[in-house]
């Protein structure tokens, strides 16, 4: 029970925090607790989690007088007492606390009495909000997306692509860090992971970071060799012709190599050529061939040149695509100032036509066109970090569903 009270507090919070963010209330008639008016000039920039202020930098005018500064929202006034703000400096600078509750006055650590104004939550956002808490059919959004104009929605869906493509940089340039600054690593172990197809992804991630690429360089001219070092190092040496583990060992002792644990990798409703052993030989190939170098793949203007750089084509090509080369083009761009590899990367999704899978169907069934490869990632970020996570406050469809 406490638990469940404390959830709606919460929910009722991000209300008080949404009406005041955009603006949800009469205007001309907000005064404070001790009846100054209060005319909002800007609300604010939505602090989302780091410690401090709800909202920093905003402005507002008390009786005529123009203030610029924090405000601070809570449930009840009595809230800014129990999360010690009385004795936090960094409270010092609010302008204004915001509350639908005022059950007492409150100070700052200097000593000062902020203004204080209560603020009530609309009653349609709480029952709409409500609503697409509790819908059964999902996305909760369906009944209204057809009544959205188009330009909002692909205004939107441009924003979550580039949403998508931001989260894989980080991943990326984590790889990059990780490897002492090593680009090079970074994209071999991003390629080897999008050889996975969703099973072995992190097997193959894993596999990848094991594999020395200035050691394995001595031996790139000898697939054999390749062949041997990269199966062995995944541990699937069981998995292949016996030939293959004498020469590892071999290759064991000179480099003082420990393989994989073999239990990562996963077998059961996997197609044969998606076997684990299949894909790191095919690696091995690509490697031998010269194939998986970051400069050679930085330099594809299109679909067509990265599937001839890499040997692959049809769907898997455009996974390849979609997955490993516009991300890692775009980090690398992003990372490193060169603008031309940005603007490629979002040209290459261009080319590529919407993945068809269920969550794009889904979409699509709901009234959203989807264009291109580009699109359907947008569609997918839309669905993992906005609606399976219940943050309608934080969607542009939502707010133009919240806000009507």
């Amino acid at each position: 029970m406490r638990k469940y009270l404390y959830l709606c507090q919460l929910i009722m919070e991000k209300l008080l925090h949404y009406t005041w963010k955009h603006r949800l209330y009469p205007l001309g008639t907000l005064t404070t607790t001790d009846d100054r008016t209060v005319e909002v000039i800007d609300p604010g920039l939505h602090n989302r989690g780091d410690a401090g202020p709800d909202f920093f930098n905003a402005k507002i005018r008390v009786n005529g007088t123009e203030w610029v500064g924090n405000v601070e929202i809570h449930l009840k006034a009595s809230d800014w007492f129990r999360h010690g703000h009385d004795k936090d400096a960094a409270y010092d600078n609010v302008i204004l606390h915001v509350v639908e509750n005022a059950d007492m006055d409150v100070m700052t650590s200097s000593g000062r009495m902020p203004a204080q104004m209560v603020l009530k939550v609309p009653e349609k956002l709480k029952a709409d909000y409500e609503h697409l808490l509790h819908q059964d059919k999902y996305p909760p959004c369906h009944e209204r997306i057809p009544d959205i104009p188009k330009v909002k929605t692909h205004m939107f869906m441009s924003a979550l692509q580039t949403e998508r493509l931001e989260r894989k940089t980080r991943e990326i340039v984590k790889r990059m860090k990780d490897s002492c600054g090593s680009w090079e690593d970074a994209y071999f172990q991003t390629l080897a992971r999008n050889f996975g197809f969703g099973v072995n992804n992190d097997a193959l991630e894993a596999w990848a970071m094991r594999i020395d690429l200035n050691k394995a360089a001595h031996h790139r001219d000898d697939l054999f060799q390749i062949e041997a070092l990269f199966i062995g190092q995944a541990g699937l040496l069981d998995r292949v012709d016996e030939k293959y583990s004498k020469e590892y060992s071999y290759l064991q002792k000179k480099f003082g190599l420990e393989p994989m644990n073999s239990v990562m990798w996963k077998y059961l409703r996997t197609r044969p050529q998606n076997f684990p052993h299949v894909r790191v030989m095919e690696l091995a190939r690509m490697y031998h061939e010269q194939r998986t170098g970051l400069s050679q793949m930085l330099e594809c203007k299109d679909v067509k040149a990265v599937g001839k750089l890499l040997g692959v084509k049809g769907s898997k090509l455009n996974l390849i695509v979609i997955n490993t080369v516009i991300p890692i083009m775009f980090a690398y761009g992003r990372e490193n100032g060169k603008e031309v590899l940005c603007e490629r990367a979002f040209d290459l999704f261009d080319e590529i036509k919407p993945e068809d899978n269920n969550i794009v169907r889904m979409w699509q069934e709901c009234g959203l066109s989807v264009r291109n490869a580009g699109d359907s990632q947008a569609l997918i970020q839309l669905k993992k970090e906005y609606c399976d996570k219940k943050e309608c406050l934080r969607c542009r469809i939502g707010r133009e569903v919240l806000t009507k």
